[in-house]
Order: C-alpha cells, then structure tokens, then sequence
C-alpha cells in the first residue's frame, strides 16, 4: 500500500507518516512547503504547493499513491479571522486542486480522506452539545465555514464522480510538537517556561468557560489510518475523545502537573469574536464502521507536552 499525505510538514502529518510506516507497514510519501525541514525514516517528502493544480497532477501521476489524506489547511480558528482571504483560498481551492487533479488522471481512484473539523458545527441548539453527523451545522467562523465548503465538494465529487472520498470532522487534537496558537500547547508552553524561572508566574489565558473535545494526536491518526480503509465514500466521520472537558478545568490540569506557582490573567488578544460554549462528539458512526477507540488519556498526553515544552526551553 502507498500512501500520501498531502501537507505532511505539520504537527498531524509527521505523527500520520510514522503511524502508517511503522504500525501499519505503507510506503509512505508527504508533501510539505519549501520551508518546512521534515524527517521522517522511511519516508520521501515533496516540496508542494497545493494551489498549483498542475504540480498536484504531476505528483500523483509520479507516485499513484493508492490513499491520500487530504491535512494541508489554514488551520488556526484564530488567524482565519484577520486573513479569511488566504484561508479560504488554502482550504477550499486547495481541496479544489486535489480532486480535479485525481480526476484528471486517466484509470486513477484511490481512497481520499478530507480532514474537516467539529468547528463546522458552529452555534448549537439550545440545549445540544453533544454533535452526531446528522446534527446540523451552522459554522461560527471562517476557518468552519471553509471545511464545512470542504465537507460539502467532498460528498458531492464521491456523489457525482464516483470518487472514493471520505470527509473527517476532527475535533481538538493535542500532543507533543503541536504550536502554541493551540490552546493545549499554549498553556503547556507558558507552564514551562514559568516553570523554569523564564516568565514571569501569570499565564496569559482567552475564554475558560468554553468545553471542548481534546484527543492526542497519535489516537486522531489511528482513526484516520482506519477510515482511509473502512470509511464509507461520500459519508461524514466524526473523530474525537467523545468527552467534553471546561477549559479552566484543563488549565488546572496543566498548572498541577507543572509543581509552578501561577497566576491567570484574561488577554484580551485570545478572546476570539464568536465563541461557541460547549461541543463534544458522537463518535458512534467511527466505532461502529472502524472498531477505533481513544486510548491515550488527557493526563498522560498534558504529561509529555509539557515535557516537549520544557526540553526546549534554552534550546
């Protein structure tokens, strides 16, 4: 089996691309930006720009890889407020650019997974938090509204094309290696750093009311693994812990494993301008297709973040 991972050079990419290779057993290759220094053993890695269709084209023509994970993406809820612009032009053309160019490829049908996210859900209704496929989706930002688009081109080339696509709706994934425009690392990161004498003892926060799904990254790529293989084409999976958790209980979490003492102060700059209170995922649909259950608890997965965090402290 060959694999490709399309924007391999991020925090998802590199812990899919060791997950296929050494669990999995796949010829594993992976595109990332020009920028992007990646090593993964065992894995080629390709300079690629996914708004160049033509580039996209003569890849897969190159590789014929039998499965693509689809993860390049403006990825940060946050940065899609002050550039909508750039993000819908990487989640929604770049998608574009995947699927033309695999239909453009004569006798060519491999398996596709998009990776959306549970922030397509957006507001829920009164009383809703906890969100199956079915649920209907009111995306709360520019970054969900552009994987909601996704979600939609997907279901609709599987549908007219006859193309093997499956759409993911993710929900927060964390772990080692993740920046720290994601909450986890963020808190993590300061925790260290305060940890250490580096910062001043205040952790700079955003929004504490909020809850969240939160699953470690080497479980969300386990279920992508599966998917690829039994998901349905055409069809929506939620992936996720399947337990909501509060923001400020989290954060708790964080400061008790980090032995720092820390006080919090609200940044006005986190504070996001729509915020939605409480989500969690289904994720009967994933279990019953694929088998796949969560099997990293969010202690042990705070415990190496923050371990990642302070072993680069003065590096």
């Amino acid at each position: 089996m060959k694999a490709l991972i399309i924007g391999g050079g991020g925090f998802v990419g590199r812990y899919l691309a060791e997950h296929l290779i050494q669990d999995c057993g796949w010829e594993t290759i992976l595109t990332k930006l020009p920028q992007e220094h990646v090593s993964v053993a065992g894995c080629q890695a390709y300079n690629l720009d996914i708004l160049d269709r033509d580039a996209v084209q003569a890849l897969l023509v190159l590789q014929r890889p039998d499965v693509i994970f689809h993860l390049a993406a403006q990825s940060s809820v946050a940065y899609s407020w002050k550039n909508p612009q750039l993000t819908a032009d990487i989640n929604i053309h770049g998608c574009l650019n995947v699927l033309d160019a695999v239909r453009g490829v004569e006798g060519y049908q491999p398996h596709i997974l998009l990776i959306g996210s549970g922030e397509e859900y957006g507001a829920l209704p009164k009383g809703t938090s906890i969100v199956r496929e079915t649920t209907p989706v009111y995306p709360g930002n520019p970054y969900a509204i552009t994987k909601l688009t996704q979600n939609l081109f997907g279901s609709l080339y599987a549908k007219a094309y006859g193309m093997h696509v499956v759409m993911v709706r993710a929900f927060n994934h964390v772990g080692p290696g993740q920046t720290p425009q994601f909450v986890v690392a963020d808190f993590c990161k300061q925790a260290a750093e305060i940890a250490a004498g580096v910062r001043e003892p205040v952790m700079r926060v955003g929004n504490l009311s909020a809850a969240r799904d939160f699953t470690d990254v080497r479980d969300v790529v386990r279920a992508y693994g599966l998917l690829i293989q039994y998901g349905k084409s055409g069809e929506t999976y939620n992936v996720g812990s399947g337990k909501a958790i509060v923001i400020e209980e989290l954060l708790k979490r964080i400061i008790a494993q980090s032995g720092a003492e820390i006080t919090i102060e609200v940044d006005p700059e986190k504070l996001r301008p729509v915020e939605i209170p409480v989500i969690q995922a289904d994720i009967s649909k994933l279990q019953a297709d694929t088998g796949w259950m969560p099997e990293i608890p969010l202690e042990q997965t705070i415990g190496e973040t923050l371990a990642y965090w302070k072993s680069r402290i003065g590096q």
